[in-house]
């Protein structure tokens, strides 16, 4: 007896189906099951899971020799999420029910060896995917995972099982799928769970450059001494940053579904993220890879914020990595197995000491560090990957009056507003489906068109072109960073403070 139903596989980010065919032959004596398709070991050793599961569940095993072929067959599947849909193929097999109703059905889940359904990962593209295929009807997910699997109501009938009875009474009709109340929605952010800008005393210049930052989605670098709050401004960014659109939210939710990290409750993620991994992470731990290719911390930061403290702790050949996914906002990565590419448009935040002691410069303490000690502390960070940061920014410790003043601070609800008018003056500048959505993203095309400088102008920049010895990928971040300031300001040209004080943001290109 032939019978077959759908389930999928992750390569990346992306979901593939996978039809799952099962040939009960009959042949033989006692019960012998081959899984044929390119599976990994975890596939492979779902039979003796599916046997326990089904004979637990009151449920007979097809007599004889048994063949489960996933195809396509030149896809390396991997993972525990064939278990249940192959228990429900062999069960019906079996005769417990009609084969017909596995037809139109993707189905997802891993076996406990007492017939209950665990989650897995990956739901939220599988889910994705089973809508754009029109041959799937169904979809039958693992309670854990119904939130993700939600999100393709009313298109689909998503049913949500804590056992493999209940996958057959859903495939029955006997259990109800879930209503279009479940769906996932696409929420407002949690602004109250994110640090706010008021809690922050003084630091002036640092937050302007932040607004900066995220007004126009630029790159930055704080250079200060410890306990100047480098770190506090990073984890108050997500706060003044535009709400995702609802493709940024399917794009960044996808990305932790896959790694298992969308927590039952939280379907889609409702903040952009906010990764800060330490300085001894792998390059790996950091781009991403694997010899199963998986999604690193630049990618979970997708649309959202990565913050590198201490980055020249961090080891040169991983910061190294960083210029390709910065400048194209993805990351390529080539495997026996195939090319994979993640996506990684995220804004960086870094921070550094000005020396190895961390005292350069602060009025408090003295500097005990020699000069070529300063020049290698800060030749750990290459010319190539400053280039690529936008805003270098200085930032002092805190006098004694900002220290104690309880003067209330400039809220981040505030800064947030002009950052979001900001953005819709891009947004009504480049088109909504363009694929520029700021002024970071802007190439030469629209450089010429929307960064045009007056003779004055132009002689100013010339100046700190010579005077700074700038890169040309330097002076296309000074007209981005101008274009934000003078969005900022609702000017509809560049004007001479706007060049003014984007040229003021290459504090390492000066000191250097």
């Amino acid at each position: 007896m032939l019978t077959g139903t759908y389930s999928a596989t992750l390569i990346g980010i992306d979901a593939v189906a996978v039809e799952i065919e099962v040939h009960a032959s009959g042949a033989g004596e006692g019960v012998n099951v081959s899984i044929v398709g390119l599976p990994d070991a975890a596939v492979r050793e779902s039979k003796e899971r599916i046997r326990s599961a089904l004979y637990a569940a009151g449920l007979r095993h097809p007599e004889g020799f048994t063949l489960v072929n996933l195809a396509p067959g030149d896809i390396r599947k991997e993972g525990t999420a064939f278990d249940l849909p192959i228990a429900l193929a062999l069960a019906s097999a079996a005769g417990a029910f009609p084969k017909e109703t596995l037809e139109d059905a993707m189905i997802l889940g891993e076996l406990a060896l007492d017939s209950s359904v665990r989650a897995v990962k990956g739901v939220l593209p599988a889910a994705l995917l089973a809508k754009q295929m029109p041959e799937i009807h169904t979809l039958i997910v693992p309670a854990a995972n119904a939130r993700e699997a939600a999100t393709v109501l009313p298109h689909i009938r998503v049913y949500a099982v804590n056992s493999l009875t209940d996958a057959i009474r859903a495939l029955s009709g006997e259990l109800l799928p879930l209503s279009n109340n479940d769906g996932a929605v696409f929420l407002e952010p949690d602004w109250d769970g994110i640090p706010d800008f008021a809690e922050v005393k003084g630091q002036a210049a640092a937050k302007r450059a932040l607004e900066i930052a995220a007004a126009g989605g630029h790159n930055v670098i704080f250079i200060g001494p410890p306990g100047s709050g480098k770190s506090m401004l990073a984890q108050r960014m997500p706060g003044i940053l535009p709400p995702m659109s609802e493709e940024e939210t399917l794009e960044t939710s996808k990305i932790h579904s896959v790694l298992g990290l969308l927590p039952p409750d939280t379907p889609l993620l409702r903040n952009r993220p906010f990764r800060a991994p330490h300085h001894t992470v792998s390059d790996v731990g950091l781009i991403g890879g694997g010899s199963n290719p998986q999604p690193g911390e630049i990618s979970l930061a997708h649309n959202g914020v990565l913050f590198l403290d201490e980055l020249p702790e961090f080891k040169r050949s991983t910061l190294e990595v960083l210029r390709q996914p910065l400048e194209n906002g993805e990351v390529s990565i080539s495997r026996a197995a195939g090319s994979f590419v993640f996506p990684c448009r995220f804004l960086l935040i870094a921070a550094m000491n000005p020396c190895p002691c961390g005292h350069l410069g602060d009025h408090r303490h003295r500097c005990s560090c020699r000069s070529l000690q300063i020049q290698q502390y800060r030749a750990k960070i290459s010319g190539p990957l400053l280039d690529r940061i936008d805003l270098h920014v200085n930032v002092e410790a805190l006098s004694d009056d900002e220290l104690i003043s309880t003067r209330p601070a400039e809220s981040s609800a505030v800064i947030r507003a002009r950052c979001i008018a900001a953005r819709g003056i891009q947004t009504q500048r480049y088109g909504r489906d363009s694929r520029v959505r700021c002024n970071a993203m802007m190439g030469p095309a629209q450089l010429t068109r929307y960064c045009v400088l007056d003779p004055q102008l132009q002689t100013m920049i010339r100046h700190a072109i010579n005077e700074f010895g700038l890169s040309a990928r330097a002076y296309d971040r000074i007209l981005r960073v101008a274009r934000t300031i003078a969005d900022l300001a609702g000017s509809e040209n560049i004007r001479r403070e706007h060049l003014f004080e984007a040229i003021g943001y290459r504090a390492l290109d000066r000191k250097a």
